[in-house]
């Protein structure tokens, strides 16, 4: 009898375990499988010179100047999409999934750090034929834009850092997204190659808000679905690991550098990022300007899309005024258009594009 009781209680032990497991094992997802659901209209793919191959929405006014969107850690470029609707009637926007992000997955040379950020960024204006740009980074993606503009003085018209990272600051762990700390444990993000409950991920995009009614169930199950992008997990524990390594120390110090008009913007309630940071990026880049927004977030560019879209278009109106008071003239085409017009042709062909 006792026999049979802790046999039956054993197989109700070993029935629960399976259960959880089950409800949070999740296995890579092949990009076949996401690009239906989340690769819309303007979405192309292009196999880059360093063998990545890249999602790229390259949408908007194409006469227009260029303005290139570069998204924050875990995200994706769906995060411009309201950016990309405020924009779009004036500026050609070309955004892009970063390595291991959304529809680009992991890369062949598991570079996840801004350095190599910087030059995939590189890689995706030159695939688009942009030569001159301005540059608008979100978090990690304000620290990989600031280093575009670094190494590429001569390509970048004007920055705009959205509670950019590249600031040592002191946070409060708490306020921490819980998939961002167990990212950074060597051991325990092992395991989350392999596990992650929907969850996690729901809490980390609600930590971002101040606004909790700008979370819908869609963009939570669209973070949790890129999240499973074959290679996406593991991309994003090696991009931790290097990232340990960073000397932010040094690139903070370098930021004096930027000569270009620069606007550096806020939410006051960003507990990932502090606000002291935004102060700290106007004392090193003097020439910015600095616009703070009250009960908002990590993601103005989301949370208050019109506002914060309306003083990206009165910063850049200013900015990019003598290049647009001075239309170049008018060119006979010449061999290196028909290059042009042959590579452009090529990138179509390959990613599909009309």
């Amino acid at each position: 009898m006792v026999g049979r009781i802790l046999a039956g209680t054993l197989t109700l032990i070993v029935l629960a375990f399976a259960v959880i497991v089950i409800s949070v094992v999740r296995f890579d997802v092949p990009r076949e499988q996401l690009v239906g659901k989340y690769a819309g209209g303007a979405s192309q793919f292009a196999t880059l010179p360093s063998g990545a191959s890249a999602h790229i929405r390259d949408e908007g006014n194409p006469s227009g100047p260029v303005l290139v969107l570069v998204h924050g850690s875990n995200a994706s470029l769906h995060t411009w999409e309201p950016w990309v609707a405020e924009l779009g009637g004036s500026y050609r926007i070309v955004s892009m999934d970063l390595p291991g992000h959304g529809l680009t997955g992991r890369v062949p040379d598991d570079d996840y750090s801004r350095e190599a950020m910087a030059a995939f960024v590189i890689e995706v204006m030159d695939a688009v034929g942009a030569e001159r740009f301005a540059i608008a980074g979100n978090s990690m993606g304000g620290g990989v834009a600031a280093m575009v503009t670094l190494e590429h003085p001569e390509r970048v018209s004007a920055l705009i850092l959205v509670d950019a990272a590249g600031i040592p600051v002191e946070r409060d762990a708490n306020d921490v997204p819980l998939a961002f700390r167990i990212a950074s444990m060597p051991v325990i993000s092992k395991v989350m190659r392999y596990v992650l409950p929907r969850s996690l991920v729901e809490e980390g995009v609600r930590k971002v808000f101040v606004d909790q009614s700008k979370v819908t169930d869609e963009m939570v199950a669209r973070y949790f679905d890129l999240s499973l992008h074959e290679g996406n997990r593991e991309a994003t524990r090696i991009r931790f690991a290097q990232n340990a390594a960073r000397d932010e120390v040094a690139f903070a110090a370098r930021l004096g550098e930027i000569s270009v008009p620069t606007l550096v913007m806020w939410g006051d309630q960003d507990g990932l990022i502090p606000v002291s940071a935004a102060d700290e990026f106007k004392a090193r880049i003097p020439q910015a300007e600095l616009v703070i927004y009250e009960n908002v977030g990590h993601i103005p560019m989301e949370e208050v899309a019109e506002e914060s879209a309306a003083a990206v278009a009165a910063f850049l109106a200013k900015a990019l005024a003598p290049a647009a008071v001075e239309p170049a003239a008018p060119a006979e085409a010449g061999p290196e258009d028909a290059q042009d017009g042959a590579a452009e042709e090529a990138l179509r062909e390959e990613t599909g594009a009309e």
